[in-house]
């Protein structure tokens, strides 16, 4: 057990450690704008323009993350939902443990919220009463007020000052400006001549280049109302105001001369306003500002305190849910982990399975678990190991019997296919692969070889223990074709044995077959040479001293006999003559046949060799009166066709042969004509002749045996024509076919085709 968690993955934990990492983090991260926005808010009475500079971002960041936990709960409410509808061990725990979480979460987050909202609704409208806005007003009023006293005060006594001066010249109006200027207590006094020229000046403007003259409307205003008095300095920030806040009081001085020439001075007197009064009108000025603002963002301000406020309980819900879930899953996770272990054991998925590392009793049965399956799994790949050399010999077994040359068959009691080699299809030319799980006397064609196999079972079932038996051995003769191939005969060797029952009743029967047609016809062969040279030997020497003595008897008995027995004489002599050479020229058949020589394979060019025989079929047909020399012969060579290797005279042979038996077919016939084509197959690199009758086809029983020796249809035929192109096509590597040509179901005619090997 101590060995365990090095052998079995921990899957389940790494998954675990990765997803509370995230969600410490998300944690963590969500707990930090919270406290950001609280300070915030905490914040927003003093520096209402720090909460408000960062609280777009901030307000977007907690959206976000908001948003971000909202789709985590949804993602992971889904997977619950499908989790309960599939039925799944621990879903119906963990959506109780989620609810119940998310409740606590909910209700007292939704009671903050609703005690924070009033609150902030009710404070927000409490900042702007309508006694403080009242106050505010009156406050402005009275600083308006004590202003406007204070420079229309000096704006008489400057009027009054103005008359001192009235008949003192420019040059000694400075000793009067002192004097002004100590009687008003002023900061400074100048006098100024009609065009804005200074004339004089006392106080502070005696140390500056160019004081600041009074506008022409301020002139033109005095003139008017013949005094004029200015607040100045209050626009200006913060301590700037408190010190340069000051009344310029301008008043014109009266001239004694009277005429059109007179100009008027002006008088102007500067005194500085009280610092604590500057001050005082500043920050009621202020106050009042700042309230205006506030008052007219105050649904704003709102806003964003409510804003605030939900989207923490937003967080505080949303974490209280995640934070169900995730405790839930904590707690149902080795529940989970054991039902998915038992779940895939039961299946058959003996992996290793993953273990939690916990101290408790559900930690420790899941590592109980996971050894269990590793044994388990180990004793299965132990029976996997036996099982794949099982296959392996298998395997090797079916290869054999795929690449045997013989027929290889597994019947049933019943006689039915179980299963077959690709040599059995090859030699039965049918695929037996169609007809698994059916009788083979079902298969067209091997009726009879499938009635035969199941009787040959049934006697060595009935005599194996009788006679000590292990198979029987019995040869067939059958006929397969596939369609519109010709028919084959087949000579079929078998045996057949039972094999070992897999389960009880269940019987198996092995059923292995070879094609020996080929050996057989060479034995046919061999034997019909050795009859051919016998009879070649035997007969030939006889037959000229026949021949010899039947016509020197007619020539020493001719002159002596009467007429009728004269012409008896002619008559009989003639006829031992042509037996004579009938029998010679069947003679030299079969010595021909037996003494043919070997082929020597030398590139041919087969449409030239054609063209040369049919020349003396066509100057025999010209020449001769005789009715099957008169058969047309037609000729469709195809130019394409390359060289191949044969032996040019067996070739002539061999066209020859098969034109004669062509046009001896069609005898009888409505229709008499004979075809030789050459056809170039460049697909299987074969040149393949044919040649095609009208005839009446071959019968059935000739069709099996026609490439034998003495196998004809022919009255007067010796059946060597065809078996001499059979001994020639084998010479030289040629495939032989011969079939009926069938037309709406009526035998047309024959066809004999050789394909022959291109030269290289």
């Amino acid at each position: 057990m101590a060995e365990l968690p090095d052998k079995l993955p921990s899957l389940a934990l790494q998954g675990s450690r990765a997803f509370r990492w995230a969600v410490a983090t998300g944690a963590t991260v969500m707990v930090a704008i919270g406290i950001v926005l609280l300070f915030l808010l905490t914040q927003a009475t003093n520096n209402r323009e720090l909460y408000e500079r960062n609280y777009g971002r901030l307000f977007a960041l907690n959206v976000i993350v908001a948003s971000l936990l909202l789709l985590v709960i949804g993602w992971i409410a889904v997977r619950l939902v499908s989790r309960l509808r599939r039925g799944k061990f621990g879903s119906r725990l963990l959506v109780k443990l989620a609810a119940i979480f998310a409740l606590v979460g909910l209700m007292p987050g939704l009671l903050i919220y609703v005690v924070s909202y009033q609150f902030v609704s009710r404070s927000i409208e409490s900042w702007f009463d309508v006694k403080v806005e009242g106050a505010l007003d009156a406050g402005l009023s009275l600083g308006r007020s004590t202003l406007e006293t204070l420079a229309s005060d000096l704006a008489n006594k400057t009027r009054v000052a103005s008359t001192q001066l009235a008949g003192i010249p420019d040059a000694s109006a400075g000793l009067a400006l002192e004097r002004i200027r100590d009687q008003l207590s002023a900061n400074d006094v100048i006098l100024w001549s009609a065009s804005g020229q200074l004339v004089a000046s006392a106080g502070q403007s005696r140390f500056q280049l160019n004081p600041e003259r009074p506008s022409t409307q301020q002139l033109r205003n005095v003139r008017a109302q013949r005094s004029l008095a200015i607040v100045e300095g209050l626009d200006e920030p913060g301590l700037s105001a408190v010190a340069n806040a000051r009344i310029k009081a301008l008043a014109v001085v009266s001239s004694p001369s009277v005429g059109l020439l007179a100009e008027p001075r002006f008088l102007q007197v500067s005194q500085g306003l009280p610092p604590t009064l500057v001050a005082n009108a500043i920050a009621v000025q202020e106050a009042n500002r700042e309230y205006q603002e506030r008052a007219l963002a105050r649904d704003g301000l709102r806003r964003m305190y409510i804003g605030t406020l939900t989207l923490s309980l937003f967080l505080a819900v949303f974490g209280a849910v995640l934070l169900a879930i995730v405790l839930g899953n904590q707690l149902a996770r080795p529940l989970l982990l054991l039902a998915a272990g038992v779940r895939d054991v039961a299946a058959g998925d003996l992996s290793p399975k993953p273990v939690l590392l916990g101290k408790d009793e559900l930690g420790g049965l899941t590592r109980s678990f996971a050894q269990m399956t590793q044994q388990l799994a180990e004793a299965r790949a132990a029976v996997d190991k036996s099982m794949g050399q099982v296959s392996a010999a298998r395997a090797n077994l079916q290869t054999i019997l795929d690449n045997l040359t013989a027929g290889v068959i597994v019947l049933d009691g019943q006689g039915n296919i179980l299963s077959s080699n690709p040599g059995a299809t090859r030699i039965l030319r049918v695929p037996l692969a169609v007809y698994e799980n059916m009788p083979l006397a079902s298969v067209e064609g091997l009726e009879a070889f499938g009635a035969g196999v199941q009787s040959q079972f049934g006697d060595f079932l009935s005599e194996r223990k009788q006679h000590g038996l292990d198979h029987w051995q019995q040869s067939f003769e059958i006929n397969t074709a596939q369609p519109g191939s010709p028919l084959h005969a087949l000579t079929l060797v078998a045996r057949g044995a039972e094999m070992p029952a897999d389960a009880p009743g269940k019987t198996a029967r092995l059923l292995v077959f070879d094609d020996i047609s080929e050996i057989v016809s060479a034995q046919r062969a061999q034997a019909w040479g050795e009859v051919a040279r016998r009879l070649a030997h035997e007969i030939k020497n006889p037959l000229t001293p026949i021949q010899l003595s039947a016509e020197r008897l007619e020539m020493k008995l001719a002159d002596k006999v009467a007429e009728p027995e004269r012409a008896l004489l002619a008559r009989s002599v003639k006829t031992i003559v042509d037996q004579v050479d009938a029998m010679k020229r069947l003679v030299n058949e079969f010595r021909d046949y037996a003494r043919l020589p070997a082929a020597e394979l030398k590139p041919v060019d087969l449409n030239e060799l054609a063209a040369d025989v049919l020349q003396l079929y066509v100057r025999e047909a010209s020449e001769s009166t005789d009715h099957a020399a008169q058969v047309p012969v037609r000729t469709e060579l195809d130019p394409a066709c390359p060289q191949i290797l044969g032996d040019a005279q067996q070739l002539r042979q061999v066209i020859h042969n098969l034109l004669q038996n062509a046009q001896d077919a069609t005898e009888g016939a409505a229709q008499r004509e004979v075809t030789l084509k050459t056809q170039w197959n460049e697909a299987s690199r074969r040149v393949r002749l044919m040649v095609q009758d009208t005839g009446s086809g071959f019968p059935e029983h000739i069709l099996k045996r026609a490439f034998e020796p003495y196998v004809t249809t022919k009255a007067k035929g010796t059946g060597l024509g065809l078996a001499v192109v059979k001994k020639i096509a084998d010479e030289h590597g040629a495939r032989v076919d011969l079939k009926n040509l069938v037309t709406d179901g009526t035998v047309a005619g024959a066809q004999v085709s050789l394909s022959f090997a291109v030269a290289a």
